[in-house]
């Protein structure tokens, strides 16, 4: 048991720090701007009272990024509470004034009295530059699924027989798009001609698109108000797909290499279902440390995947969904048990099993991931690779 703790109410500029002792009294209670030195001055001032210190912080990443690197590199233990349990407790301590001191003193005894609190451990490089990778593609494929709903609704304004024939999923499609946009012109240039067009940029299936836009530019001959500035904007939104098409692929091509560069990579590809991208979004989640969570079921209700129970009263057995959850966790584990099932019997067998009991297509692929996020934990804590089991197989 430590002699003080250390609770750090992060912010964007600055922080607060209140260090109190086994007695809960205030040792120490400073504001301090989110520099380098300032902070260093703070461990240090910290460090004077007793060595023995727990510090606590109420965001683990952001702001507070520079605090926990530099309490890492002097290997000072460090623990966490969300935002949320910090404003539960708060109701709890006398008064009912919100400050930054307020807030630190909270973490600092929350610290001191809970023993469920794991420590804090940021994870590893790969780990850190995959959590960064794995965001901003997810933003990226959001920018895309918004700019090509709003291609959609442009082009139906003024062409709507094209806009049902256009799969804008598709790289084809969309780089037509950057050429032509109105029943006229694909109707002026002609098959053969928007044809050469787009073999010249490397389209595939050159003939069946243009062939697809002229018979829709023949079942339209009306030009609709407003079609040469709607077009102009058609093109530039179907150049902004096209680019982000693009980064997109240069994210993959970065994050699978810089996955297969961490030590569990062999590992996590071994289990069916489980490729370089959602690979990286669970070391991403995680930190790549499973000694972090102790244990299988805590990994799971990290995940979301851990059902929790809401009773009161005489209702009884009521299970629910944790109301905090990492979903990116979710979304990976998810998406790769559905990806498990064509080529793994263990994981159709499974599902196949649960869908017996009267559970729905979802439930039973939420039952596979927690089954396969056990799997995975094992496999991870042995260093082992994921090999069936003959009797499964030979059952199934």
């Amino acid at each position: 048991m430590p002699e003080i703790w250390a609770g750090v109410d992060i912010g964007k500029t600055h922080h607060h720090a209140v260090v109190i002792n086994a007695d809960g009294e205030r040792l120490l209670s400073r504001r301090v701007e989110n520099d380098e030195s300032e902070l260093l001055e703070l461990i240090g001032d910290v460090l004077a009272i007793s060595t023995d210190v727990l510090w606590a912080v109420d965001l683990n990443h952001g702001g507070a990024a520079l605090l926990i690197g530099l309490l890492l590199s002097h290997d000072q233990p460090m623990t966490y509470l969300t935002g949320l349990a910090v404003h539960r407790a708060s109701a709890t301590y006398r008064g009912e004034g919100k400050t930054d001191e307020r807030d630190a003193f909270v973490i600092a005894d929350q610290a001191r009295v809970r023993r469920d609190l794991g420590v804090l451990r940021p994870g590893d490089e790969v780990a850190v530059d995959l959590r960064t990778l794995t965001t901003r593609r997810l933003d990226v494929v959001f920018d895309r699924t918004r700019q090509i709903n709003r291609l959609r609704a442009q082009l139906l304004e003024i062409f709507p027989a094209l806009e049902r024939s256009v799969d804008l999923m598709k790289k084809g499609h969309v780089t037509l798009l950057t050429g032509y946009q109105t029943p006229a012109s694909i109707r002026r240039a002609g098959a053969r001609r928007i044809e050469t067009w787009l073999k010249n940029r490397k389209v595939r299936g050159a003939a069946a698109i243009a062939k697809m836009a002229v018979e829709a530019a023949q079942a339209q001959l009306t030009a609709l108000p407003g079609e040469t500035l709607a077009a102009a904007m058609v093109a530039r939104l179907a150049k902004g797909v096209t680019s982000l098409d693009e980064e997109i692929a240069e994210l993959d091509a970065l994050i699978e290499a810089r996955f297969r560069e961490h030590p569990h990579a062999g590992v996590i590809l071994s289990l069916p279902g489980m490729g370089p991208k959602l690979g990286a979004e669970f070391i991403a989640a995680t930190g790549g440390d499973m000694d972090a969570f102790g244990s299988a079921d805590r990994l799971a209700g990290f995940a979301g995947l851990a059902p929790q129970p809401r009773d009161s009263g005489r209702v009884s057995g009521n299970l629910r969904r944790p109301r905090r959850y990492h979903r990116g966790l979710l979304r990976a584990m998810y998406l790769s048990a559905m990806a498990s099932l064509p080529a793994c019997p263990a994981s159709k067998a499974y599902y196949r099993r649960k869908r017996s009991e009267g559970k729905g297509h979802k439930q039973a692929l939420l039952a596979l991931a927690r089954r396969r996020l056990n799997v995975l934990w094992a496999m991870i804590r042995d260093g082992a690779c994921y090999h069936a089991s003959p009797a499964v197989t030979a059952a199934v």
